[in-house]
């Protein structure tokens, strides 16, 4: 097995030869790049989700040849090399673990998280939030938003506490719902999506993978029912409520997951 500086070297190689004898890869500019990167990055989730070790070792790979990508452009126009780039994430790495490289005392990881954040803090952040991109799933970036305000201490004390706030939540929502205010359905069902998300994250559950596994939960399930219909000579939408119901809970006791 070869070392990995001469992997990332043997890539960067062939981006060069790419770059320079490919009308595709010639043509291609970080707008361009950007949403099949996008891409890239969600079939790399979907693999870890599944715990597909082969799958990750592909779209890793794939991943990583968008950023000696971005590199040899970036490079091409005179602003920054891969070599920049690795440097300055090792560089911030050292930088963020005094606990490793530096004479800081942690107890625990929770004590590394809050001086992450007192780090990016003192490099000139300018919100303890400001680390949480935009453009994240809102399930993540709430997840995110939690998080960070943990560490400066704006956290609920116990996971009993988030619970009650959940049934607050429910009780405005459905308030609003019964007085048929639109627009405050909207805001007070986000509301409690967001302190759902806490509970969960109080849980350690993580909130984004739960629902991805009921996500696929149900799509297996889902495709059971129109397995079961068609053994039966019909389609779903020639099935009753009531047969489809009954199926439904058959499939459920199979307990039948993805």
């Amino acid at each position: 097995m070869s070392s990995p500086g001469i992997s990332l070297t043997r890539l960067v190689n062939i981006m060069d030869d790419l770059r320079e004898k490919c009308p595709w890869d010639r043509k291609q500019t970080i707008d361009s790049l950007r949403s099949m990167t996008i891409e890239e990055t969600y079939e790399l989730a979907e693999c870890i989700s599944s715990h597909d070790w082969e799958g990750i070792k592909e779209e890793a790979g794939d991943l990583l040849l968008h950023i000696v990508f971005y590199a040899k452009i970036a490079q091409e126009e005179g602003r920054f090399t891969i070599d920049d780039i690795v440097d300055g994430v090792c560089e911030k790495l050292i930088v963020r673990h005094p606990h490793v490289y530096g004479t800081t005392i942690v107890e625990n990881e929770e004590d590394v998280k809050k001086n992450w954040e007192k780090i990016k803090i003192r490099e000139g952040k300018k919100s303890v939030l400001g680390g949480v991109p935009a453009s994240l799933p809102a399930t993540v970036k709430a997840m995110r938003l939690q998080e960070k305000a943990k560490q400066v201490g704006f956290e609920w004390e116990n996971a009993k506490e988030v619970w009650e706030k959940v049934k607050e939540e429910m009780q405005e929502l459905q308030a609003a719902v019964q007085a048929n205010d639109r627009p405050n359905m909207e805001d007070e069902f986000g509301d409690l999506v967001f302190s759902l998300i806490n509970y969960a994250r109080f849980l350690q559950i993580d909130a984004e993978s739960a629902l991805e596994k009921t996500n696929r939960k149900f799509t297996a399930r889902f495709n059971k029912m129109e397995e079961t219909a068609l053994s039966e000579g019909k389609s779903l939408d020639e099935l009753t409520l009531d047969r489809m119901n009954q199926i439904w809970d058959a499939i459920k006791k199979l307990k039948i997951q993805d």
